[in-house]
């Protein structure tokens, strides 16, 4: 089994679209795979209760029938900071708690199994732990999926010295363009590419295009034909 935890650059850097193409990538090559969210903010209501339409899609690249509550333990309805959401609602988690949820769907062993983080590494989880402290508790080797605009040197630069700071290894890095705007000089594009590329210092997993798919399922497949596989690049 190898598990691994998908962190961005940032909120909507691209997390779920990366963790769900990387999924679908492992199911075409007949790998078992998992994919976690522990907590999700702006979740919908529906007859089964809150939703989070970022769970939702890794639940549908998870092989076999995996609950929602395996899959997200902790929704939430506000899209606001985790910690904030949670203290709205009268709730606390700690990683403890968060640690003893995913132990379960982590002793199945499927052959892939990526949790994904919410917001950037430092996201509070609560008033005095982070989330990536989750990461940290269960030593797993840390994908990292930088928003391709404006000001992404600076941020996936950071967030790589703060995952290394915290004594993991960053395996893989994929870059999601976000901002179209930023690849219309090709020039200039791919030299931040290759800035990237060389103070990363890990390998690059994939640069994944504007997708024009419009079902989470459609856009993971597409983003699948843009990606490798930690330790497979």
């Amino acid at each position: 089994m190898t598990a691994y935890f998908v962190t961005g650059t940032d909120t909507d850097a691209g997390k779920t679209l990366i963790a769900s193409g990387l999924l679908a990538l492992a199911r075409r090559r007949g790998l078992t795979t998992l994919g976690l969210k522990p907590v999700a903010s702006g979740c919908e209501p529906t007859a089964d209760g809150l939703r989070n339409i970022d769970a939702l899609a890794l639940q549908a690249q998870s092989e076999s029938i995996t609950s929602y509550a395996t899959i997200n333990p902790y929704a939430y309805s506000p899209a606001i900071a985790p910690h904030l959401a949670a203290r709205r609602v009268g709730e606390a988690p700690t990683l403890d708690v968060l640690a003893a949820h995913v132990a379960e769907p982590l002793a199945e062993k499927r052959d892939l199994t990526l949790i994904e983080g919410a917001g950037g590494w430092r996201v509070p989880l609560n008033d005095i732990e982070d989330l990536a402290g989750l990461a940290v508790r269960l030593e797993l080797p840390v994908v990292l999926v930088v928003g391709l605009e404006l000001g992404c040197l600076n941020h996936a630069r950071l967030t790589a010295e703060a995952i290394r700071a915290d004594g993991l290894p960053l395996v893989g890095w994929v870059g999601n363009l976000i901002d179209s705007d930023f690849a219309t000089d090709a020039a200039c594009y791919r030299d931040n590419l290759a800035t990237l590329e060389r103070s990363l210092e890990a390998p690059c997993l994939g640069i994944v295009p504007r997708l024009t798919a419009d079902t989470p399922a459609a856009r993971a497949a597409s983003a699948a034909d843009h990606l490798a596989l930690p330790g497979n690049e």
